[in-house]
């Protein structure tokens, strides 16, 4: 599990069909062979590192529901380690599976603030609400408006610093991963569904009068 809380940018120093290797620091710090990071918001195994980067494998279907298939070598990727138990919740739950990806709309200039559009697909905005969470490439924003086809947020000078969101353009691809809090929320709020009955077993010849 993970918070959406950016804690590096790393670059990507090699990406094959089923391989990814990132040039890192702070992650390495206690990284282990079997362990868990996010990278651009997906959660990567890690199967070997060295003082300097870490390489972890990645599946077609991986590379395909994501941005990461669009790398290549000498790309900058937001990174982060997963929540230890115990550990500060700064942004909101964010397991690493992404949902789909959506395509930067428009960016424009507010105040102190970058306002980015974000066309995202239906599978998606059925769980995006105004105020509510979204993960964008693992980094956790607020959303601050919404239609039915895409949303904003809107990004302070910090963030666009120190993550890759400060470089995105209008067309780029981005990961995107609802709040898990809103996808159990609509399945408890769908119709009951009883369970194995014994008209059930009668209907289906399990039963005999």
């Amino acid at each position: 599990m993970f918070t959406g809380i950016v804690e590096e940018v790393g670059r990507v120093t090699l990406v094959r069909s089923d391989k990814i290797t990132v040039a890192a620091s702070k992650v390495l710090q206690d990284i282990e062979p079997g362990g868990s990071v996010a990278v651009n918001g997906v959660c990567l195994t890690v199967t070997d590192f060295d003082t300097h980067t870490f390489s972890a494998d990645v599946m077609p279907e991986t590379l395909g529901r994501s941005n990461l298939g669009l790398l290549a070598a000498g790309a900058w990727v937001n990174l982060e380690r997963p929540l230890p138990l115990g550990g500060r919740l700064g942004g909101h739950l964010v397991q690493g599976h992404v949902d789909a990806t959506g395509r930067v709309a428009s960016l424009s200039r507010e105040a102190g603030s970058v306002i980015v559009s974000i066309e995202a697909p239906p599978g998606v905005m059925k769980y995006i609400a105004r105020k509510g969470f979204i993960a964008v490439d693992g980094l956790s924003l607020t959303v601050v408006a919404r239609d039915g086809s895409s949303f904003v947020v809107a990004l302070v000078d910090y963030t666009r610093q120190h993550t890759t969101i400060g470089e995105r353009r209008v067309g780029d691809v981005v990961n995107l991963e609802a709040d898990i809090i809103a996808k159990y929320v609509e399945q408890l709020s769908q119709p009951h569904r009883p369970g194995i009955t014994a008209d059930f077993l009668e209907q289906h010849g399990f039963l005999v009068n």
